[in-house]
């Protein structure tokens, strides 16, 4: 037995606040690590004690064990949580955690080594019998065997980062052509994200679905599983949506998947929390895919449908002291199911956004569980992972659980970077997940591209009636004048004119405020707001209005199925005017890895200009117009703030006229 009685936690955000939470609970005493990025953090005001361990950027803080290491010596800690992702599966971490005398968390060094590394996992999961999908895990990593090797196992074929996960170092390719191409950029990811740009390759499993069985094992060797978790739902091979059981599981199924995860778990000598990840095909057939060997994002739906506490498990079994759970008490009530809030842009292909949360209201209710991680006032920054909440639901039911959790969304309230809470309402919504068919190719199937709702003139009503009306307010103080008085003059009633951005496109509005509320034209199209008691009523529709909020000349509007955000124009000005058509610029914070072009280069559109890292993502900067690249003004391997001007094209027909004008 190993008793320690306080716990580092070597992460942040809504895990670290996960994780402390039963901590605390058992009694134990909570350490945090931050950075100056996160020094206003939840996870920091929630601990017992906080260290900071450096400026911002990962690599120098939550990725350099040293500095956690150090913090968990100056604060006398016993034990280290990883969470997940940084260096929850570090083996060499996990090693100078059992060398400076602190409880490891998780599996032994040896067992996060070899499941670490997609070949030698593939290799030992075939050895013990586990079902593998045909492919290539072999050391020999020039282009060309890997080319040649790909051709063996047919396409389309994956390319995989084998140190790593999360949808990084990963590419489908469907054609010979695009091989080359694809390798590089795996290759690069791989090499940024995990210090390794050894790959494997393997047939792809087209339109599966992602199931995975939850395992545990204590000290003495007794491994269980805690039934599946459905992860089909993914975009760019990150899961969305997560439930559990799966909506096509059976018992003998369950039994079968079950069974071989154990029996991975025990190839490897595991001990305490892991998740063994498989493909099911359509026909039934199911092949290992990996080993996470740490606690899962969403291990929330296994804990509301097994009424276990995971957190609490995992520390038990680091204590040495018995799992208490046998497979036959495991029996899994209800429905769960979990969606990933972040902080991206739908409109702009899922960019991430970062920048301040002016108003964060977390959904309540039965059967709804939120775990997150930022407070309003907080800053997103662009050093971290885009994931801001998880929201989960729970129901007697699947469709209780999907009716809550739908439910739940449309109540949250999120002002402030752009987030995919839209985009999460209709996934939810459409029946190919409400009936439970839902594979790995349901959102590019459906939402590629992603039909992006169209801001309307009733929209534009809404929000320019509540800017008139908050205008009003403010005049009101300020001049003391009666509240009937406003909005009129000896002629009547006034006309007000007003103008919002959405998008490019600046709107006119025209207002006018009447005894039973205000009369909005835009264009040819007539609306009529009044307010009554504490609704409001839009053309005699009551308003689904949960929230607003003004922020300087920004309108965020929160309904049950939209968040809004519209800008007031004052003085004719458009925020997109001032952009030329030619500029790019940098969409987000980041490190900028490669500069792809020159000054005189001709480029299309669509042409790769230059590679952004941000938010552990790689994202390919690709040029909106055709012409020739006039200048060059950013450097590779530098430091880039949303807004930096990159590259500047002269546009082909302002080239021409150009040389007209010569002429």
């Amino acid at each position: 037995m190993t008793e320690f009685n306080s716990i580092l936690v070597a992460n942040r955000g809504e895990i670290a606040l996960r994780i402390m939470r039963s901590a605390r609970a058992m009694g134990i005493t909570c350490i945090a690590v931050y950075t100056e990025a996160d020094a206003h953090s939840p996870h920091v005001e929630f601990a017992d004690r906080a260290i900071c361990i450096g400026e911002g950027p990962v690599g120098d803080s939550y990725l350099d064990a040293d500095k956690v290491l150090a913090a968990a010596r100056d604060a006398g800690a016993e034990a280290v949580h990883p969470g997940y992702g940084f260096l929850s599966e570090n083996a060499g971490f996990a090693k100078a955690c059992a060398d400076a005398g602190l409880t490891f968390i998780g599996p032994s060094a040896d067992a996060i080594a070899l499941m670490g590394n997609k070949a030698a996992a593939k290799r030992r999961m075939i050895e013990a019998g586990v079902p593998c999908v045909p492919g290539y895990e072999g050391a020999d990593q020039s282009p060309d065997v890997l080319a040649a090797e790909a051709g063996k196992i047919g396409y389309p074929v994956m390319i995989k980062a084998a140190a790593g996960g999360g949808g990084r170092g990963m590419r489908l390719v469907t054609a010979p052509v695009d091989f080359a191409k694809a390798l590089d950029l795996a290759k690069s990811e791989a090499l940024s994200a995990f210090g390794s740009d050894e790959m494997i390759l393997e047939r792809a499993v087209m339109r599966p679905r992602h199931v995975e069985i939850q395992v545990f094992a204590d000290a003495t060797g007794h491994t269980i599983h805690l039934g599946e978790r459905d992860c089909s739902v993914q975009r760019r091979h990150q899961k969305v949506v997560e439930e559990a059981p799966s909506p096509v599981m059976t018992p003998d199924l369950r039994a079968e998947m079950g069974a071989a995860a154990v029996e991975a778990a025990r190839a490897i000598a595991y001990l305490g929390a892991g998740t063994v990840e498989f493909l099911l095909d359509e026909s039934g057939a199911f092949y290992f895919l990996e080993m996470n060997t740490r606690l899962q994002v969403e291990h929330p739906v296994t804990e509301l449908v097994t009424g276990l506490d995971l957190v609490a498990l995992q520390i038990r079994a680091a204590r040495g002291q018995a799992l208490a759970v046998t497979q036959e008490d495991v029996v899994l009530k209800g429905h769960a199911i979990e969606v990933r809030l972040y902080a991206e842009d739908p409109a702009q292909n899922f960019l991430p956004q970062a920048g301040m949360i002016h108003q964060w209201l977390a959904p309540q209710g039965a059967g709804i569980r939120v775990d997150a991680g930022i407070v309003s006032g907080q800053e997103i920054s662009a050093f971290y992972d885009p994931m801001l909440a998880k929201v989960i639901a729970h129901g007697a039911t699947r469709a209780e659980a999907l009716d809550r959790l739908n439910s739940a969304l449309g109540d949250m309230v999120m002002f402030g970077p752009a987030c995919n809470r839209d985009f999460l309402i209709d996934v939810l919504r459409h029946e190919a997940f409400v009936s439970g068919a839902a594979t790995t190719g349901f959102i590019g199937a459906y939402f590629d591209p992603l039909p992006l709702p169209e801001v309307t003139s009733a929209d534009l009503a809404l929000a320019a009636s509540l800017i008139y009306s908050a205008d009003q307010a403010a005049l009101a103080k300020t001049a003391d004048l009666q509240s009937e008085l406003l909005g009129w003059s000896s002629q009547g009633a006034l006309q007000a004119r007003m103008l919002l951005e959405v998008g490019s496109d600046p709107v006119t509005v025209l207002l006018r405020e009447t005894r039973g509320g205000i009369d909005v034209q835009i264009g040819e199209a007539q609306h009529h707001l009044v307010r009554q008691g504490g609704c409001l009523r839009l053309d005699g529709q009551r308003v689904d209005l949960r929230n607003h909020l003004m922020v300087a000349d920004d309108l965020y509007l929160a309904t049950g199925a939209r968040l809004l955000k519209l800008t007031r124009l004052r003085a004719g000005a458009s925020a997109a005017a001032t952009a030329g058509g030619g500029e790019v610029r940098a969409p987000m914070h980041g490190n900028l890895l490669e500069i792809c072009v020159q000054a005189g280069d001709q480029v299309e559109v669509g042409s790769r200009l230059a590679v952004l890292e941000a938010m552990k993502m790689q994202h390919e900067i690709l040029a909106d117009v055709a012409g020739a690249v006039a200048e060059v003004t950013a450097v590779a391997a530098s430091q880039v703030k949303a807004g930096d001007l990159l590259v500047q094209i002269e546009q082909a027909k302002q080239a021409t006229l150009a040389e007209e004008a010569k002429g």
